[in-house]
């Protein structure tokens, strides 16, 4: 086995006060960013380097900092970022389908902390399972580690994350704020009734970082998921029925007033809205339990793991040297037990019925272990980017919405889905930290830390997260709106995943969905599964994940292609810098640049937002920034694709310097 970078029998500070206040404010300031970001697009993207690196820069101020403190500051770090995507996957539903009105703070936040704080106890058990004995590769967590070996290379590199930051922050309060220019490059037309074409670019270079970091692969399949829906299905609907059946069609279902208003322009985002996306529900429904059946082996590994944890019930901490001391194993189970007490109140003052509340806070309980340990696995085998955290999350909400109509009959159709959600949303919670925590530990691993301290910084982590994000997805909700645009909020955020969750919810309980459609998505799916099958006996290296080909059936077409440019400069930059002198840390530069576009482009349009609630308040005009009422999207479009050249000139400057 190799050896920590620290040896075990050396002491470091590691658990400071400037370490703990560094941590909580880097969680509560890439938690906001993750949930603006996820409620735009429908994705979110690991913060462990990036937030390793802003741990080095701003330590550096500090005489005695050393590489354990600056693990245990990004491990806080990034634990809020990922605390945000199980919220904002999940609890934005409950305010979409109208079971409230704004977030109750109380209840998001316990919801929060504590289906965080479960996913941080229920990997408790599996660090020495997975990360020592079986020594998974934990790709991001061995980066990370990396990352902080360079200190010295790696504070310098702060300077692209903060250039990304201001460029995707001016950007942002350019498009959104000033209204300089439109964001969005969108072209449609339809010919003789029947042949209908679509094309739209978000003009985002948050997008195309997230292609850019999730690399050609996935870009290029979400890329395709929506091919299929706006290039194949939709003009294959509209050419068999018509132009004129399917206006009428989309006025009868509330999309527009008068068949008159209808065109080829506003055509496609109605048919999309009112029927084809849920092409991505029945996708992501069948990938959801295709992943657990795929994962049964895996899921089998860990659970076993885990429960023998749990029944060895750990050594004595004083038995044990410095680098494998966990949290001792009574304390986890002391802890599991406080932790279930506040989100049985939840449920029961949702539902009413303690049979039924106790149930629920039962399949919680399993479910979110379950995949917390599915989770945990699977960061070791693939990473957490790779993580099918929407799929277990439907899985979880599919089976609770059925037990839920079982025991609670018709007629409850709002609060069953509302209960379903809830269950969700924990279960998401704890899957997402599991995974997070996982590559945290292991980079630990690597360096020398102190396993429980890390342990005690990813509550510190979560629970500064769950603090901050019921105050920002309420001011997102007053300022941008979440859900389907309105007049009155014609941007709003369209929270995809909650979205995607409410629907298979509302399904289960006779939310009138489009069923054909859904079984339609189905089969794609399953085409797509038994294809990546083929690929998988042939041992290609392209693969097709169906997850990621069910998230693009399921995104707005201009999301998808900014995507998928991302990926494309990947590709071009994993060529064009293969010989070069120093790849690494050409990579790292892009990276960082990335995450830079990723957080300022959501910090600011948090910031818009405050400023948006903060005028509406006091009686003002919101709109009284916007230079142009109807701007054009050229300007956007150019500067978009100067960004674009800026990351690939850049990348390729770094990659050809001396070390």
């Amino acid at each position: 086995m190799e050896k920590p970078y620290i040896d075990s029998n050396t002491s470091l500070p590691e658990i400071t006060v400037k370490a703990v206040v560094l941590g909580a404010l880097l969680s509560v300031v890439l938690s906001a960013a993750n949930a603006y970001f996820g409620l735009f697009a429908g994705l979110t993207v690991s913060a462990s380097i990036p937030a390793a690196v802003i741990s080095m820069a701003l330590l550096k101020v500090f005489k005695n900092s050393n590489i354990l403190e600056n693990n245990l500051v990004q491990t806080a770090a990034s634990a809020g970022e990922s605390l945000a995507a199980g919220v904002i996957f999940t609890i934005p539903a409950l305010v979409i389908m109208g079971y409230w009105e704004e977030f109750n703070y109380f209840e998001t936040m316990a919801i929060a902390m504590c289906g965080g704080i479960l996913g941080i106890l229920f990997t408790i058990p599996l660090r020495k399972a997975l990360i020592v004995e079986e020594n998974l590769k934990f790709p991001e967590g061995v980066a990370t580690a990396e990352v902080l070996k360079t200190g010295e290379e790696g504070g310098k590199a702060v300077k692209y994350l903060v250039w990304g930051s201001i460029i995707g922050g001016l950007f942002k309060l350019a498009d959104s704020a000033l209204n300089l220019w439109s964001g969005l490059f969108e072209r449609a037309t339809l010919i003789g009734q029947k042949f209908y074409g679509y094309f739209s670019l978000n003009l985002s270079p948050a997008l195309v970082a997230v292609g850019y970091i999730v690399g050609l692969n996935i870009s290029f399949l979400v890329f395709f998921g929506g091919v299929i829906t706006w290039w194949i299905a939709m003009p294959i609907y509209i050419g068999s029925n018509g132009f004129d059946s399917v206006a009428a069609e989309l006025v009868a279902l509330g999309s527009f007033v008068n068949v008159s208003d209808v065109n080829a322009d506003n055509l496609g985002g109605a048919l999309w809205s009112a029927k084809m996306r849920y092409l991505g529900v029945g996708a992501m429904v069948v990938g959801g339990l295709w992943a657990l059946l795929s994962l049964a082996g895996s899921l089998g590994t860990a659970f076993k793991a885990g429960i023998s944890a749990f029944k060895k019930g750990g050594t004595s901490m004083k038995d044990q040297i410095r680098t494998e001391m966990d949290t001792p194993m009574s304390w986890v189970i002391i802890a599991i037990g406080v932790m279930v007490v506040p989100i049985f109140l939840i449920y029961q003052s949702a539902i009413g019925d303690v049979t039924v509340t106790s149930t629920m806070t039962l399949i919680m309980v399993i479910a979110g272990f379950l995949f917390a340990a599915v989770a945990g696995y699977m960061a070791g085998l693939v990473g957490s980017s790779n993580n099918p955290i929407s799929g277990v999350t439907i899985a979880t909400i599919l089976f609770a919405s059925i037990l839920l109509l079982t025991l609670m009959g018709t007629g409850n159709d709002l609060a069953g889905a509302a209960g379903a959600i809830l269950i969700g949303a924990v279960v998401c919670c704890a899957a997402a930290i599991a995974g997070d925590n996982m590559q945290d530990l292991k980079a630990g691993h690597i360096l020398g830390a102190t396993p429980y301290k890390q342990q005690i910084m990813q509550v510190v982590g979560v629970v500064a997260g769950a603090l901050a994000i019921p105050l920002v997805l309420n001011i997102l909700l007053i300022g941008n709106g979440i859900g389907a645009p309105t007049p009155e909020q014609p941007e709003a955020l369209a929270a995809p995943q909650a979205t995607l969750m409410m629907s298979v919810a509302q399904g289960i309980f006779g939310g009138g969905l489009p069923w054909n459609i859904i079984y339609i998505g189905a089969g794609i799916a399953a085409a797509i599964i038994a294809f990546d099958q083929y690929l998988k006996s042939k041992g290609s290296n392209f693969r097709m994940p169906v997850l990621a080909v069910a998230v693009g059936l399921y995104l707005p077409f201009e999301l998808d292609s900014s995507i998928f440019v991302g990926g494309v400069l990947a590709y071009m930059l994993t060529k064009a810098t293969k010989s070069n002198k120093n790849i690494d840390r050409g990579n790292n530069a892009g990276l960082l640049l990335a995450s830079g576009l990723i957080t300022g482009e959501a910090l600011m349009g948090i910031l818009i937002a405050g400023l948006t609630v903060g005028v509406m308040k006091s009686g003002g005009d919101p709109n009284a920034m916007r230079i142009f009422e109807d701007a054009s999207s050229w300007p956007g479009l150019i500067i978009f694709g100067l960004i674009i050249y800026f990351i690939y000139k850049t990348v390729i400057k770094v990659s050809k310097e001396e070390e």
